[in-house]
């Protein structure tokens, strides 16, 4: 396999990661709408988490993700997370807070680093997914991986940087109201993600409880 079509490959799976709606990318909106950088600055804190998890799990990591108790933990302490961002959002909205509901607890780094190690099924593609692609690059030698592991950073850091960009222009040109109707569907969008969390760390215990 040449490098250049396993970076083809790399970039294909990866874009189509990030681009998926999600957590970070609700709160890369909502960020985005006070800040034109803090797409960047998530992918920053999504990275601090992203890398080094990418060579613990070659070392081994995979196997620890996929045990029932840690995938429990992960989804119900991520569940936690996003129902008291999508709270955080709405209470902002209510006292007519804008800069606090923009904010999200006032720290793109933190609010990336922290949604990334949160999202249990962030971990579980790279325990499966992502081990496929390492392991891959792994095979073709050290440079090849770490290449990898930056052009699939690089991915998610211009991505979301175009998001908090593109947020930060509507919400100047769509006025007050219209930037409050869309912190309120990315509020919803956290509360839902918080239910699926939560619903399937439970489906996982309950399966764990009946065996």
């Amino acid at each position: 396999m040449s490098m250049l079509f396993f970076l083809g490959q790399v970039i294909g799976i990866s874009l189509s990661g990030v681009m998926a709606p999600g957590p970070v990318t609700a709160t890369t909106i909502v960020m985005g709408s006070r800040s034109r950088w803090a797409g960047a600055l998530i992918a920053v804190g999504h990275g601090i988490v992203e890398l080094p998890l990418i060579v613990l799990i070659v070392i081994g990591l995979s196997t620890i993700l996929k045990l029932p108790a840690v995938r429990i933990a992960i989804g119900l302490a991520g569940a936690v997370l996003l129902f008291i961002m999508a709270s955080g959002i709405l209470w902002s909205l209510q006292s007519a807070d804008r800069q606090r509901a923009g904010n999200v607890k006032g720290n793109p780094v933190f609010a990336g680093a922290v949604l990334t190690a949160g999202n249990p099924y962030f971990l579980l593609w790279w325990a499966t997914i992502g081990l496929g692609l390492a392991t891959r690059a792994q095979q073709l030698g050290i440079w090849a991986f770490v290449v990898f592991a930056v052009v699939h950073w690089l991915c998610d850091f211009f991505w979301l940087a175009a998001l908090s960009w593109a947020s930060y222009k509507g919400s100047t040109l769509l006025g007050t109201r219209a930037l409050n109707i869309v912190l309120m569907i990315c509020s919803a969008v956290l509360e839902f993600f918080g239910i699926i969390f939560a619903y399937g760390a439970l489906v996982t215990l309950i399966k764990v409880l009946e065996t």
